[in-house]
């Protein structure tokens, strides 16, 4: 089978490597634009096929969708093996206060400061500064009335954080609510 010019097992190595070499989620279309040869959606068969490839060879990682990209991770059953070597890149683990504050953010964006205090009951201000040092939050916009205070969104980063293609894929409130008070 012929892709655009190569042979499909080309254009599927070349997608291996360029997701193999990128530290960030890709899109179809970047990984495309690498070659300037194969389209998106010829991309989209090469990460189809590897997927099937790492599933049936049982390899330790495999291309998961992540925002509105692809990435190739390490399989999550393979994490305790790389946390004791210093030479892997850890996340970096959340707080308590600035996951309540992510979570008070990703369903009510855009959001400010005083609204997400209402909630939390504390200041935010410090835990606010670190996630958009982080780049999971920024600025999206300023509220009208007094002041025009800074209203907060989540970003791209935040999404490729927690392995989310869209906000679409947050848990609905209403059944958030619920397992909370089935662990009640």
């Amino acid at each position: 089978m012929e892709l655009s010019g190569y042979s499909a097992v080309k254009t599927t190595r070349i997608v291996e490597a360029v997701l193999f070499a990128s530290e960030t989620p890709l899109t179809t279309a970047e990984i495309a634009r690498a070659s300037g040869e194969i389209t998106a959606a010829d991309v989209e068969s090469a990460i189809d096929e590897l997927r099937q490839e790492y599933e049936q060879e049982e390899r330790a990682f495999q291309i998961y969708p992540l925002g509105d990209g692809y990435q190739i991770l390490t399989r999550p059953e393979y994490a305790a093996y790389l946390e004791r070597l210093d030479s892997v890149t850890r996340t970096v683990r959340l707080s308590r206060a600035a996951l309540e504050t992510l979570a008070i953010i990703a369903f009510r964006q855009p959001v400010g400061r005083l609204e997400i205090e209402e909630v939390r009951g504390v200041s935010v201000a410090g835990v606010l500064r670190n996630l958009q040092e982080r780049g999971l939050i920024e600025v999206v916009e300023r509220a009208e009335g007094l002041g025009r205070p800074l209203l907060y969104g989540t970003t791209r980063k935040f999404l490729d954080h927690f392995g989310l293609r869209s906000l679409e894929d947050l848990p609905r409130p209403e059944d958030l609510q619920i397992s909370l008070r089935a662990e009640e």
